[in-house]
C-alpha cells in the first residue's frame, strides 16, 4: 500500500532550515535515490521555492554528477505546492494545489502508484496533526543553527514513534526513520 512519508532536512537543534546545512554529494545521491520510489512530493510555498533552485541544472548542468542527477530527478517527480498566494508554479511538473491538504493526500492514496512524500515543515505537521503520515525521515544535520523554524511547535499532541531504521552518511548527517508506535 502506498505510504505518506515525511522527509526533510533539520539542524541537531531541531530546526527546518534549507539554508543552515550543506548536503553533500552522498546526501545528494540519497535523495535521487529516495525520490526516484516518490509518486509525487507535497510542498508548501516557501520550501517549493527553495527547491526551484534545481530547476536550471536540468538544462545546464553544473558539473557535479550528484546535483545534475538530483535536479534531474526533481524536474521528474511531479509535485502539488500548497499556497494561498502562487497562482502558477512555472514548472512542468509542478502544479498548485485545488484542494486541501487532507483530501489531496486521501485522493492521491486512493490511486495507483508510489509513495506520497512530503517536504515542508508546515505541512509535515498538518498531516501529523491529522494522523496521515505513515513515515518520518528525519536527516539530522551535524549542525547548529541556533534558531530557526522548529519542525513540530504546532504540533496539537504527544506521539509515540518506533525507530524503524537509521543511515549514517560521512558528513555525519543521519537519517532517522521512523513509523506510528
Amino acid at each position: 500500500m502506498k505510504k505518506v512519508i515525511a522527509a526533510i532536512n533539520m539542524t541537531l537543534d531541531g530546526f527546518c532550515d534549507h539554508t543552515a546545512v550543506d548536503p553533500d554529494d552522498q546526501i545528494h545521491e540519497h535523495y535521487t535515490d529516495l525520490l526516484k520510489s516518490a509518486g509525487v512530493f507535497l510542498y508548501g510555498r516557501i520550501t517549493y521555492q527553495l527547491m526551484e533552485y534545481w530547476r536550471p541544472f536540468v538544462e545546464h548542468p553544473s558539473g557535479n554528477q550528484s546535483h545534475d542527477d538530483f535536479a534531474q530527478i526533481m524536474d521528474r517527480v511531479p509535485k502539488i505546492v500548497f499556497s494561498r498566494t502562487l497562482r502558477e508554479t512555472g514548472w512542468q511538473s509542478a502544479k498548485i494545489a485545488d484542494k486541501s491538504l487532507k483530501e489531496t493526500i486521501r485522493e492521491l492514496k486512493q490511486q495507483p502508484g508510489e509513495d506520497i512524500f512530503i517536504g515542508s515543515p508546515g505541512l509535515i505537521v498538518e498531516a501529523t496533526n491529522l494522523d496521515l503520515v505513515d513515515e518520518y525521515q528525519l536527516c539530522v544535520h551535524p549542525v547548529i543553527a541556533g534558531g530557526g523554524l522548529p519542525l513540530f511547535k504546532a504540533d496539537d499532541g504527544r506521539r509515540m514513534l518506533r525507530l524503524v531504521n537509521t543511515k549514517v552518511f560521512d558528513s555525519g548527517a543521519v537519517i532517522l526513520y521512523y513509523e506510528q508506535a
